[in-house]
């Protein structure tokens, strides 16, 4: 019989980099292994831009969360992917404009949810879960969520960067309809994954898809706003993540445009 510790070792898998781990080294964290590092580095080598996309995308959550808990009035949210925590995640973003805001964290790496149950708490009047699930599983996803969301009511699905996980062999359309035909009208998805329209970025992926435990496919920005099929479109639609409502007091980085993102309501 294997030992937990050794279960929870062999799913580290710490002699190859991780998706969300890679993601840490890039935003500067410390919860990642010489392995994810050294992969990070192989994709800055060939596409120095990437840690400035990596942080363009994060301040594209935060303007997001704070749309959806603000203007749009949401206060649940179902967070898939959620990576390892950073500052401002989803239910500081969330609960600071509304502290009763309930939100489930879903990821299927065993460091960040060990990271995630300690580190990212709720306010008092609100609730935060945690659901070692796939998105390729998303009846799991929705049954575990159902115990601390009421799915009777909106919630804000959050899938940043993680569609690219997902093969087009394994339907990812089919994933989020999924997920989004469960949720009731008002509800909101957010979204955004990284184009293929750069060859140097496609050229560093293919790199690192060459040593990674878990590949990534970038897409064209057609196939991205396609997600959202069957969705209303909030303004300025299907764009890149740099222009979607960007702080007037912060300007974003010059990075080569290899980010397309959206928000959507379903009517």
């Amino acid at each position: 019989m294997t030992h937990p510790r050794e279960a929870v070792r062999a799913r580290l898998q710490t002699d190859r980099p991780h998706s969300a781990r890679v993601w840490n080294y890039l935003l500067g964290g410390k919860d990642n292994y010489p392995v994810d590092s050294e992969a990070g580095e192989v994709i800055l080598k060939t596409f120095p831009e990437f840690a400035a996309v990596a942080r363009l995308q994060r301040r594209f959550l935060s303007r997001a969360v704070r749309f959806l808990a603000g203007e749009a009035g949401v206060r649940q949210f179902l967070d898939i992917g959620t990576g390892l925590p950073t500052a401002d995640n989803t239910h500081e973003l969330a609960q600071r404009i509304a502290p009763e805001s309930r939100i489930v964290y879903v990821d299927n790496d065993p460091l960040v949810l060990v990271h995630a149950q300690a580190l990212l708490t709720s306010s008092a009047e609100g609730a935060c879960a945690y659901v070692d699930a796939d998105v390729r599983d998303p009846a799991r996803i929705l049954a575990e969520a159902a115990k601390t969301l009421d799915l009777s009511r909106p919630v804000a699905l959050t899938m940043l960067g993680i569609m690219g996980q997902i093969s087009d062999a394994e339907r990812p359309a089919d994933l989020v309809n999924a997920l989004m035909s469960a949720l009731p009208p008002g509800s909101y998805l957010a979204l955004s994954d990284g184009t293929d329209t750069n060859e140097a970025l496609n050229t560093a992926v293919r790199v690192y898809n060459g040593q990674s435990a878990n590949t990534y496919h970038l897409r064209s920005p057609q196939e991205i706003a396609s997600f959202f099929t069957g969705l209303d479109l909030v303004e300025p639609g299907a764009v890149s993540t740099a222009t979607w409502r960007p702080d007037a007091e912060q300007s974003e980085e010059d990075t080569a445009d290899v980010s397309f993102c959206g928000v959507a309501v379903k009517k």
